[in-house]
């Protein structure tokens, strides 16, 4: 009995205390790592909602300024002291009237050009707020020729202009014209943008900004240690337009950066909104901290529980392995003591009734087994005959029609057989006149029509030819169509299959049913021609018994795409005008034995076997139809189906 006993390859203690602290610690150290990642993405988040938000006030600002503008613009190209003061020139009158615009005008400057674009005068604010003109005495100015060239096709032109190291200007300048439609001149209003009205958004956003052009230089900014930003890195990240938001470490300092886009007009100049990460930094080192300190206790915890839950499983269960190790040679059934009342000592008692059922099992399983095998190979049997069975019904049915195909050429040969023997029979009369009485040859020739016979004898051969295939063909098909199962896969042209099967049905078809084709290039597909063939048979034929009178059949076959399938599929639609079915008949065509057809007319196996076929292909068939209107159904069959072995198809 010493022999039977052996020790396990591996600890069941060990694989229970590695297991336990995988599904333990893995899980807890996935959440630990992705609670800090997503705490970390939740201060980003929220940065990034209040920086933007705050980018979205400034935004209004400038629109509310451009709207301003505008509406003030509006007002003074209406007044008609300033086109006529434009008109002359009056550097004096203009500058009085700038300065009463200045008074309630959110610019700071409002400048005056003629019909050239020359500047005339300027009213501007001081920096103490007094309200002063300039004059251009020597220097003469003009707007650029650009600007005059864009002022042809439109009224209004704005930009923004950053030359000044310290400002940012917003400029709009109109074009004012007289009642005639006609240039008399430019206003220009300007406002400038200082370190005052950054450091306005400052104290109320509490938070960094800086003015940046599109070329990635920094203009303007609330702290000058965010002037020294790199000008590619900023370039690089406004460029990018799916991620605004940043972080930059600037002197040691990380910062959380916005950029913005603000448009003014068809002008744009960035602003980019920033926040010091100092302090979110502190936090989360403290949550990270607690984190893993709350990990650590829980993950020591666990190793210990570990240890004290496999103890306690896998003493009883060493004494359930020995006591089987004892009886391992028996060949009868033994039981095993019950030592312990908890649910191991149930599943010792479990183990002892169960050991007494397998051997009444495998004596059952043994004879069920022979069974099933006698029963398995009578089911194959009849299925053998049902299939064949069908096959011949189908057969029968074609026989009247396929008479009548065949009568046809043979009637023709038999007919065209009166004139050859005729004309054989004036050849050899010539020829022995040619042999006996050669200067009876001409007028024997045209008193038996010599050269018709020449001419009309080669189209008679022809003819017996051409209704000697026809039979032939018919006689082929209907040997391909009833032949038995073939043990080997055949490459398929399956809109030949089609011509084929419509020629066995030219009997029903012919004077009654129109077959319209349309034929796509499709690839021949790998199957077994004579149940295809049965498929394509059973279908088209019921096509035709289901139209009462003149009909249509449309026959479309085309290639389908499939990933699965390297070699892809084909489709193939048979659609009949017949009188349809309704939804509880399709529900049922595809059960055995279930047919609409009188007595003696059908087996109710047809389009179950067809169903069985093209299942076995790897391919599926559908039905649509409606009462009064047809049917349609549509087979898709891939290229290389994937056949049960030996070739053996399931119908």
């Amino acid at each position: 009995m010493s022999q039977y006993r052996r020790k396990s390859k591996r600890s069941l203690r060990t694989v229970l205390i590695i297991w336990f602290l995988l599904f333990s610690i893995l899980p807890l150290g996935f959440v630990t790592g992705y609670s800090i990642i997503k705490f970390e993405k939740a201060i980003n988040r929220e940065m990034l909602l209040r920086l933007s938000g705050s980018a979205k006030e400034i935004d209004l600002i400038f629109s509310d300024y451009i709207n301003l503008l505008r509406q003030r613009r509006d007002k003074y190209i209406e007044d008609p002291y300033l086109r006529y003061h434009l008109s002359f020139g009056d550097n004096a009158s203009l500058g009085d009237l700038g300065i009463s615009w200045l008074k309630q005008d959110p610019a700071t400057t409002i400048s005056f050009f003629n019909r050239q674009g020359r500047l005339i005068t300027s009213a501007y604010e001081a920096e103490q707020g007094q309200l002063k003109t300039k004059t251009p005495k020597q220097d003469i100015i003009y707007l650029a020729d650009k600007y005059l060239k864009h002022f042809e096709h439109h009224s209004e032109l704005t930009l923004v202009e950053t030359n000044d190291p310290r400002k940012v200007s917003l400029i709009l300048i109109s074009k004012v014209e007289n009642q005639k439609h006609r240039v008399v001149g430019y206003v220009e209003q300007i406002i400038e943008l200082g370190p005052d009205f950054l450091r306005r958004l400052k104290d109320r956003m509490k938070l960094e900004l800086m003015f940046v052009k599109e070329s990635g230089q920094v203009v303007l900014a609330t702290q000058r240690r965010l002037l020294s930003l790199n000008k590619d890195f900023v370039r690089k990240t406004i460029t990018q337009k799916n991620d605004l938001f940043t972080d930059v470490t600037i002197k040691d300092e990380p910062y959380g950066l916005f950029f913005y886009p603000l448009d003014w007009g068809d002008s744009r100049i960035w602003i980019a909104l920033g926040a010091s990460k100092s302090d979110a930094k502190a936090v989360l080192r403290n949550v990270n901290v607690a984190f893993l300190f709350v990990v650590g206790a829980v993950i020591l915890f666990l190793i210990i529980i570990s240890f004290v839950i496999s103890s306690w499983i896998l003493k009883p269960l060493n004494e359930l392995v020995e006591a089987l190790q004892s009886f391992e040679s028996q060949e009868q059934a033994i039981t095993i003591p019950v030592k312990n009342e908890t649910e191991i000592g149930l599943l010792t008692e479990s183990f002892n009734q169960m050991f007494k059922k397998i051997w009444q099992a495998r004596a059952d399983l043994k004879r069920k087994v022979f069974e099933l095998q006698n029963t398995n190979k009578e089911l194959k049997d009849t299925q053998t005959r049902l299939v064949h069975s069908a096959k011949m019904v189908s057969l029968g049915q074609l026989v009247a029609g396929v008479a009548h195909e065949l009568n046809n050429p043979i009637g023709f040969i038999f007919s065209n057989m009166i004139h050859l023997r005729d004309y054989s029979s004036k050849l050899i009369q010539l020829v022995r006149i040619a042999e006996e009485r050669p200067g009876d040859l001409p007028a024997a020739k045209e008193e038996m029509e010599f050269d018709y016979i020449v001419e009309d004898l080669p189209k008679l051969i022809t003819s017996c030819e051409e209704g000697a295939k026809r039979t032939k063909d018919i006689v082929s098909g209907l040997r391909n169509f009833s032949r038995l199962e073939e043990a080997k896969l055949n490459e398929i042209d399956l809109q030949k299959s089609l011509d084929t099967t419509l020629d066995l049905l030219q009997g029903e078809i012919k004077g009654r049913i129109q077959i319209f084709k349309s034929y796509e290039a499709i690839p021949h597909i790998y199957g077994y021609a004579s149940q295809i063939n049965q498929v394509l048979m059973n279908i088209l034929s019921n096509a035709v018994q289901s139209i009462e009178g003149p009909g249509q059949i449309w026959i479309t076959t085309q290639p389908i795409k499939d990933m699965r399938y390297k070699d892809g599929k084909v489709q193939l639609s048979i659609q009949d005008s017949g009188k349809g079915m309704s939804s509880e008949t399709m529900e049922k065509i595809f059960d055995p034995f279930f047919t609409t057809k009188g007595v003696g007319q059908g087996t109710g196996l047809g389009l179950s076997i067809s169903y069985g076929i093209i299942e076995n292909h790897g391919g599926e068939i559908q039905v649509r139809s409606e009462l009064g209107v047809g049917t349609e159904f549509i087979i898709v069959l891939p290229v290389r189906p994937p056949l049960k072995e030996n070739g053996k198809t399931s119908s």
